[in-house]
């Protein structure tokens, strides 16, 4: 399993959608996670819906900060395999991975819906992306091993 941190500043709507997508998409070959820089203490309204149109309940999710997130995993376990931003530039601190990666998504939490579930829409593309590179290693690494 393939540990995966998304990280944005609140932690209140694009990680969080990523972190479900993840789950969604991926559960079988990866155990997500999402923090913010500065947590805002709540998921968005907007987000919870959006995600539930995509059949996921969001509102059980709560805003989180990176520490929070390093506090509840063992020392052994401290480093990612991936860190994703959502393109928050100096805001989102490093993370220890293997892999970074900024994918520069715009903040929607003011936007209004149809624009709002474009972003999560882009997310989805996002996660569905790294979820299949990261199938296609496994399969490489599985294959050279035989």
């Amino acid at each position: 399993m393939k540990k995966i941190l998304f990280v944005c500043v609140e932690n209140s709507n694009r990680s969080q959608m990523a972190e479900a997508f993840a789950v969604m998409h991926g559960k079988e070959i990866v155990k997500p996670f999402s923090a913010g820089s500065k947590p805002s203490g709540r998921i968005n309204e907007k987000a919870i819906r959006a995600m539930k149109e995509k059949g996921y309940d969001l509102s059980w999710h709560h805003s989180k900060s990176i520490e929070e997130i390093l506090s509840e995993i063992s020392d052994g376990e401290k480093q990612f395999d991936f860190v994703i931003t959502m393109g928050c530039g100096d805001d989102c601190p490093y993370v220890k991975s293997v892999y970074r990666e900024d994918w520069n998504i715009p903040d929607p939490r003011e936007m209004n819906a149809d624009a709002f579930n474009s972003v999560r829409d882009n997310i989805e593309k996002e996660v569905l992306k790294l979820l299949n590179k990261i199938k296609t290693e496994s399969q490489k690494l599985a294959e050279k091993n035989d």
